[in-house]
């Protein structure tokens, strides 16, 4: 890792073209780990080789799968079966990703041999008692080192639970129902709101007894899963930040093609026409269980809004760009019940909050969110402190600065989103690495 690359972004000009963006993070890591654990042979297009997919590809094949990416426009991954992971022998090192180490303790937690989940200093600090308090409950031994990683997980014959999560989290949820795949009996998942539906959909894919809604969801075990075919839409949080760019323009018009638009992911497409944008969905398909379209935006004139409750876990990873926006926004903007923005890559409210002042902008923080009074943003430098949707965040909000910015520690941008100098700058963005 380049720990301490740094990004230069300039005030904009006009924003034209028309794009794709990587594939789906979330989307890639689950067919990686069904396709894992399926019977049979699973083929993946549109993967996103960013470095945490990496990272759960390469703890993947520690556990003994097969997994043949030579062409990355068709990872192969040669399913073991539920019980053919083997013991790696050493801990997997699942990098910057929380989703790798959250969703592969799941399926760990079925299995008949001690393994241990580690990552680097930022995930080294991310709650996991969250995925470790369900996972004993069906039967497992996780430990953890005062609640974060390293995670030491012992399986074992796992028993159906009905958990109902304190907290709105896909990750949690997920963990509960790949772990529910090895159990007798009904699993099932109550959540206090929505949150994203990737692992239930591949799931029925895959061939898992499996029924959801909105805040429920619950899969039949023991199951058996059929390898398939499965194609990745891009990423709506990576398209997210062209949109955003789009929106702070001065003259042109952006399409996006080929965008995930699930439901439990859009909310940050309804936060920005709240804010004025203009942002138009066409050429509406679906991609194996995914709807997909394009998503075209043109210069807007944003203006500040009280964000609702209910969109903050629909669009919980594109919150630092909205706080981008509301900087250059004309008015006000309050943001409220985003508390989980703390137990991210990094403390994600603090940390815009802080970047965002040495900017010029007045930002009033709370525990659960912050209210930001847009305005001038004036040049300067922020430090991402290593989290690569805040390190995207502020090249956007460049767009609208009187100076340069200079966006310190920003290797991890590569963990979602690689190539997004290049892509940006080919859209109009003045960004370049340092």
């Amino acid at each position: 890792m380049n720990a301490g690359k740094t990004i230069i972004a300039r005030p904009g000009r006009a924003i034209s073209g028309r794009i794709c963006v990587p594939g789906d993070k979330s989307i890639s890591h689950r067919a990686l780990m069904l396709g894992a654990v399926a019977e049979g042979q699973t083929i993946i297009s549109g993967f996103l080789a960013g470095e945490d997919c990496l990272a759960t590809m390469a703890a993947l094949r520690d556990l003994g799968v097969t997994i043949d990416d030579r062409n990355p426009d068709r990872i192969v991954v040669k399913g073991v079966g539920l019980h053919g992971l083997r013991s790696p022998g050493q801990a997997l090192d699942m990098g910057n990703s929380g989703t790798g180490m959250r969703l592969l303790a799941g399926i760990l937690a079925g299995q008949s041999f001690a393994t241990e989940l580690t990552g680097d200093a930022s995930l080294r600090q991310r709650p996991m008692e969250r995925v470790a308090k369900p996972l004993r409950q069906m039967g497992a031994s996780v430990a953890t080192m005062d609640g974060c990683p390293p995670l030491r997980i012992k399986g074992g014959a796992l028993h159906a639970a009905d958990f109902a999560s304190p907290v709105a989290s896909a990750q949690v949820k997920s963990a509960v129902l790949l772990a529910g795949l090895y159990a007798d009996g009904i699993t099932r998942v109550t959540e206090p709101g929505i949150t994203r539906d990737h692992t239930e959909r591949m799931l029925q894919t895959f061939g898992a007894e499996i029924s959801y809604g909105d805040q429920v969801a619950e899969v039949h075990g023991p199951a058996t899963l059929t390898g398939c075919e499965v194609a990745v839409p891009g990423d709506l949080s990576s398209a997210a930040f062209a949109l955003g760019a789009g929106c702070l323009s001065n003259g042109g018009h952006l399409a996006i093609e080929g965008v995930g638009i699930n439901a439990t992911r859009t909310g940050v497409l309804d936060i920005l026409r709240l804010m004025g944008a203009e942002v138009a969905i066409t050429d509406r398909a679906t991609m194996g269980a995914e709807p997909v379209a394009t998503l075209v935006t043109s210069s807007s004139q944003l203006k500040g809004a009280v964000i609702p409750e209910a969109l903050v876990p629909l669009a919980i990873d594109e919150l630092p760009l909205v706080f981008a926006l509301a900087a250059c926004a004309h008015g006000t903007t309050v943001i409220s019940g985003a508390e989980e923005l703390r137990n991210k890559e990094s403390d994600r409210i603090a940390v815009m909050a802080a970047g965002l002042r040495k900017l010029g902008v007045s930002v009033d923080e709370s525990a659960d969110g912050a209210v930001i009074h847009g305005g001038q943003i004036q040049g300067g430098e922020v430090d991402s402190v290593g989290d690569h949707r805040i390190a995207m965040a502020f090249c956007v909000a460049a767009m609208c600065a009187a100076g340069p910015v200079t966006i310190r520690d920003t290797a991890n941008v590569a963990t979602s989103f690689p190539g997004f100098v290049g892509l940006m700058h080919s859209i109009g963005l003045q960004v370049a690495n340092d």
